[in-house]
């Protein structure tokens, strides 16, 4: 739901989405990379960063009892080649797979995906999207490149160093936004306190509202302090 969320806003605003990497589960996905091209992609989705909660009614459950739902998000900027991230060969383990799908004659026959660990910060990144070992291999050493620099760059800086300890729990009392589909619809980003009536246009990709208080807030050097609307 966040996936196909994320890719409405994207066409709000003109962006292009290229799927990186997916790990398909029953019912749904259980993991996506998904790369956001674009004018200030990174500024605006940086605040999505966090742990997202869901309650509505399960469509898996037969007795339609209501279900809570949590789910983890991580935006990291897309390094050009004027950045430079120092990165030494015997600091990583490259393995190959055979990239998954869903069947058919487009499952791939190779072990094309790679997944690459950097040990000493134990970041992995993988890549499947392509046919060619060697295009996955450069896909996810860019991502590697833009973790390790975000990772790094939280090191030195420690309000951020908190917001990646407090994402890393995904658990009760910790979301940043929750999306509460029964009893009652309501949409709120306990950051700010902004909150919206109609869900279905936030899971339609308008989430602006939200991203804009947020940075409002930030800029501001504070977490609260925002307002309710029903649009």
């Amino acid at each position: 739901m966040l996936y196909r969320m994320y890719n409405r806003w994207a066409d709000r605003h003109g962006y292009s989405v290229d799927i990186l990497d997916i790990l398909e589960a029953e019912g749904g996905i259980k993991s996506v990379t998904i790369q956001v091209n674009g004018p200030y992609a990174y500024g605006y989705l940086k605040a999505e960063t966090g742990i997202h909660r869901l309650v509505r009614i399960s469509p898996f459950d037969s007795n339609a009892r209501r279900h809570t739902s949590f789910a983890s998000v991580f935006c990291f900027p897309v390094l050009d080649d004027t950045i430079d991230v120092d990165i030494k060969p015997e600091e990583l383990r490259i393995d190959t797979y055979r990239a998954g799908g869903a069947g058919g004659q487009h499952v791939n026959k190779t072990d094309s995906a790679v997944r690459i660990t950097h040990l000493p910060t134990g970041i992995v990144v993988q890549c499947q999207n392509e046919r060619s070992q060697y295009k996955n291999k450069a896909f996810a050493m860019k991502v590697l490149r833009s973790r390790l620099y975000e990772h790094y760059k939280n090191e030195r800086d420690k309000d951020r160093e908190k917001l990646e300890q407090e994402k890393k729990d995904i658990s009760w009392g910790n979301q940043i936004r929750s999306y509460t589909f029964q009893p009652y619809t309501l949409v709120k980003d306990h950051r700010t306190k902004f909150e919206a009536g109609n869900i279905q246009a936030v899971m339609d990709g308008e989430i602006d509202a939200f991203i804009e208080e947020y940075l409002k807030a930030q800029w501001l050097g504070k977490g609260d302090g925002g307002q309710r609307s029903d649009s």
